[in-house]
């Protein structure tokens, strides 16, 4: 799915996040993939880990801490 579909379903589903809270929650989620956290996701190993992010997060599979109305 496109980066800008993803990103427009999330912000759609939380009214009270604006898209510089969504960078933060990517930042931070993508940080945590980086550093060894396991994906939620079973998609291919040429996914690029922000956009990893931003489908765990358009997808509920994880709340970022800061950010509870993000993934519940």
């Amino acid at each position: 799915m496109k980066v800008e579909v993803l990103t427009a379903k999330i912000l759609d589903n939380n009214p009270s996040m604006d898209r510089y809270q969504l960078a933060i929650a990517v930042a931070k989620r993508t940080d945590e993939l980086l550093n060894g956290a396991t994906s939620k996701l079973n998609v291919s190993k040429k996914t690029k880990t922000a956009d990893l992010a931003l489908m765990e997060i358009a997808q509920g599979l994880v709340t970022i801490k800061g950010f509870a109305d993000i993934a519940k």
